[in-house]
């Protein structure tokens, strides 16, 4: 039996026998959950081993790659902007970043560049996994391109450029990089894009299935989906790399604790604040949220409602209200806010799993969280 550790608050129990069952009856091999009700931390967890052939135990400070769970973290620094006025979704990119308004994409408004609407789900030509560890020039890259679709018309998931954009535009209003911006308001929860080598010895080693590359998420590919996922295929086993690390990808280098995401949504999901500190106004979290656009996202191939930024709940993947809103990484990882019942959820996890969607773990945990409330 593998051994829990942390708290977990009267009434959660049903919580802690899933997430101890993911590890007897799923194959967990190291993971933690956490839980915000109304700011208040009701369920923090963790156990199993983070780096199985050092033998180091996962603890209350493990940091995993969260992979696309990233992106709702980048979502929320969007929408801080937005708070401070620094920045209007529905302005076009190109007010704020001038070289970006060329080649059809002069009228994609911040809103549809994170909605995953601009048409630049990958590059045209090829990539090597190299050309992400340069965000600035991979962003210089995908300026000048030509999208894959007439932007606004459809959804197609944007797996790594989502970041390089994101972060070439939050620079160019901000002045720091979403890198940095992310160390300097969420670091002291536990989160960081990429991993500081200071903390290297905090870091979980990602296991994953040989047969599990990038490429398999999606049979029969079109033009816009070898972009996006296959150029190049991505190496589940990243993340252990110092390159990655070292790399800023805003969608996908994501490094943190269960406990810090379910912190941070809880936050978004109640009323914008953290221990009493204001972290973002409420007006600013609905615009983040409304739907910007909804259907069969062209690249996954699934239905898909997305604000800006965050996916907004469909099929009842983050429970069973529909005002839920998170992201969700490769491998199984996620976090959510669901402003109906005021929490913040989240698991973070070493062991992938090869489900796009609905993850047996997630599923069991989802679903223990709600039977308690």
């Amino acid at each position: 039996m593998t051994a829990i550790h942390g708290t977990t608050a009267p009434g959660f129990e049903l919580v802690r026998e899933a997430f101890a069952s993911n590890f007897s009856e799923r194959t967990d091999v190291g993971a933690a959950v956490a839980l915000v009700i109304d700011g208040r931390i009701v369920v923090d967890l963790w156990g199993g081993v983070a780096d199985p052939a050092e033998g180091r135990e996962w603890n209350a400070d493990t940091l995993a790659n969260i992979w696309s769970t990233t992106k709702g973290v980048t979502a929320a620094c969007f929408a801080m902007l937005v708070d401070r006025g620094q920045i209007d979704y529905d302005l076009p990119v190109a007010h704020y970043w001038p070289e970006f308004g060329v080649a059809g994409k002069e009228k994609i408004t911040v809103a549809m560049m994170l909605s995953h609407q601009a048409g630049l789900c990958g590059f045209r030509d090829p990539a090597t996994i190299e050309d992400f560890y340069d965000a600035e020039r991979a962003a210089a890259r995908l300026a000048a391109a030509e999208p894959f679709w007439v932007p606004g018309t459809q959804s197609g998931y944007h797996a790594i450029t989502i970041g390089f954009l994101a972060t070439a535009l939050f620079k160019r209003v901000e002045g720091r990089t979403i890198k940095q911006f992310v160390s300097d308001e969420f670091g002291r929860l536990g989160m960081n894009i990429g991993l500081p080598l200071s903390l290297a010895h905090h870091a979980a080693t990602m296991i994953a299935p040989p047969s599990l590359t990038s490429t398999g998420l999606v049979q029969d590919m079109t033009d816009a989906q070898f972009a996006a996922i296959a150029n190049p295929p991505i190496d589940p086993l990243a993340p252990n790399s110092d390159d990655w690390r070292a790399a800023e990808i805003p969608s996908a280098n994501g490094f943190a604790t269960a406990r810090s995401l379910a912190v941070l949504y809880g936050a978004l999901a109640g009323d914008g604040t953290i221990n009493g500190d204001r972290l973002i106004g409420t007006d600013a979290i609905a615009s983040a949220t409304v739907e910007r656009i909804s259907g069969v996202d062209a690249i996954l191939g699934i239905q898909a409602s997305w604000g800006c930024g965050f996916l907004r709940n469909t099929d009842q993947v983050y429970g069973p209200n529909e005002a839920a809103f998170g992201h969700s990484g490769w491998g199984g990882s996620f976090a959510f806010g669901d402003p109906a019942a005021r929490l913040g959820l989240s698991y973070t996890m070493n062991r992938m799993g090869t489900d796009l969607i609905n993850d047996p773990r997630n599923v069991a945990i989802v679903n223990a969280v709600y039977e308690s409330l």
